[in-house]
């Protein structure tokens, strides 16, 4: 059969990866090729140079990459797809990568594998995404009924253990960091090239039943940071798909505190984004009701505040103080020392913060100041963007207030830090405002933020 070049022309990384797992020579992989194939009556005479030569991104034509992957897929004793082997030829690749919330353990871990390599890869159907409306709400549908995954245990040719899961946390919070001060878009390459080239690796090896738990607790934290970054880059729809994945591996790490978080921090926090109030609420509900047993005073505080982000923004400002007031009343009650490691940052600077843009979109001007100075207030100096976003909602409620040369001033400070930043959401937030200031585009103070702006933006 002639072969034909893979349309990327590019060594094919994802079938070298599968033949080592399996520990399978070229020979062997062709081998069980002929072998497989003969039992769907083909005659197929591969030898270890085709094997060669799909390695370097050839790709054979019919049957034969399907048989392929039947056969990586016997010795390895999983499904394999012809997507992981890295032989769709472009055509059969789904623009629903990432969207499923799926119901196996190894359908789960093919996903976000692909999801990964799809986003090195840069594929256009991923780079140009927009948000899939059905998934905003339905993963937390599957998620609130579907049990953990009852074993998580593997065998693989490299063993895993806690050592690599520490090294994921550890190296998690390192980009956290630089993420907080200098933006996603210094740091989102990063961390996706890490997905792939490591953590996927990881995924795949061997490893007992309690470390595959934690495993999949630390990428599945790994995974919702690479979803926030894609917001911050201005790609919603990429960060839907990380964010999805991110769920499903939570529940695949028996973990429904933080499945929790992916949705009332993350997935109802990109419908806020994209101007869906409702889906806000309903998130943020499901959060509530899936971890009620587990989450801590802090965690539902966040879930109580996402709620209260979706009453603001729908008009209902007696719901939006109604849980608003149980956010406060559940940070009372906190106790850091209890906390998993993945909710410490929310602190009253955070809280102060949602209560801000909950006081902002109800027209409260003076309690979206008074949030807003708090939260400014509290927030260390290494939170730069929280920090510059802050501001920036002080210069709008200052400017709800009608006080339009403070909204200068304090927008002004804002301008600085972002300009240190690569940040697409502090982009959109400072072009709100100067939206906001439109009213007011004659007086002199204004002229003088909006040029001063524009020439930080150059």
């Amino acid at each position: 059969m002639a072969a034909r070049p893979l349309v990327a022309r590019q060594p094919n990384e994802r079938l070298q990866q599968l033949i080592q797992e399996a520990s399978c020579s070229n020979a062997g992989l062709a081998r069980r090729v002929n072998l497989c194939g003969a039992e769907h009556g083909l005659d197929l005479r591969y030898d270890k140079t085709s094997v060669a030569r799909w390695l370097r991104g050839q790709q054979p034509r019919g049957q034969a990459p399907a048989v392929i992957a039947e056969a990586i897929g016997r010795k390895l004793g999983r499904g394999v797809s012809v997507e992981e082997i890295g032989m769709a030829d472009g055509k059969n690749l789904s623009s629903g990568i990432g969207l499923q919330f799926s119901a196996t353990l190894s359908g789960a871990l093919e996903q976000v594998c692909e999801l990964w390599r799809s986003d090195v890869g840069r594929r256009d159907f991923l780079t140009g995404a927009a948000v899939a409306a059905s998934a905003l709400v339905e993963p937390s549908r599957d998620w609130l009924i579907t049990p953990p995954d009852p074993v998580v245990a593997r065998s693989g040719a490299v063993r895993v253990g806690p050592s690599d899961v520490a090294a994921i946390k550890a190296t998690t919070q390192m980009l956290v960091d630089l993420d907080h001060r200098f933006g996603s878009g210094h740091v989102r390459p990063v961390v996706v090239h890490y997905l792939n080239s490591v953590v996927s690796g990881l995924l795949s090896g061997g490893y007992r039943d309690d470390t595959g738990r934690q495993l999949f607790a630390a990428v599945a934290r790994l995974t919702e940071l690479a979803g926030y970054m894609a917001v911050d880059t201005g790609q919603p729809g990429l960060a839907q798909r990380y964010y999805i994945q991110a769920l499903r591996l939570a529940q695949a790490a028996d973990d429904r505190g933080y499945g929790g978080y992916v949705l009332a921090a993350s997935m109802s926090h990109l419908a806020a984004t994209l101007g869906n109030p409702r889906e806000i609420a309903q998130l943020a509900r499901a959060a509530q009701e899936g971890a009620r047993s587990v989450a801590t005073p802090t965690a539902m505080a966040m879930f109580y505040a996402a709620e209260a982000r979706g009453h603001a923004l729908l008009g209902d400002a007696r719901a939006c103080e109604a849980v608003a007031a149980k956010a406060l009343a559940a940070m009372e009650r906190r106790n850091p020392e209890d906390d998993p490691d993945w909710i410490v940052h929310f602190d009253d600077a955070y809280l102060a913060d949602e209560l801000a843009h909950c006081h902002r979109d109800l027209e409260q001007a003076g309690q979206a100041e008074k949030y807003a100075r708090r939260a400014l207030d509290l927030h260390p100096p290494t939170r730069v963007r929280r920090r510059a976003v802050d501001l920036v909602l002080l210069a709008t409620a200052q400017l709800q207030q009608r006080e339009v040369e403070r909204a200068c001033e304090t927008g002004t400070q804002a301008v600085r830090l972002l300009s240190g930043l690569r940040s697409n959401r502090g982009v959109e937030y400072l072009d709100e405002f100067r939206r906001r200031l439109e009213p007011y585009r004659e007086q002199r103070v204004v002229r003088e933020f909006q040029a001063r702006a524009e020439a930080e933006a150059a």
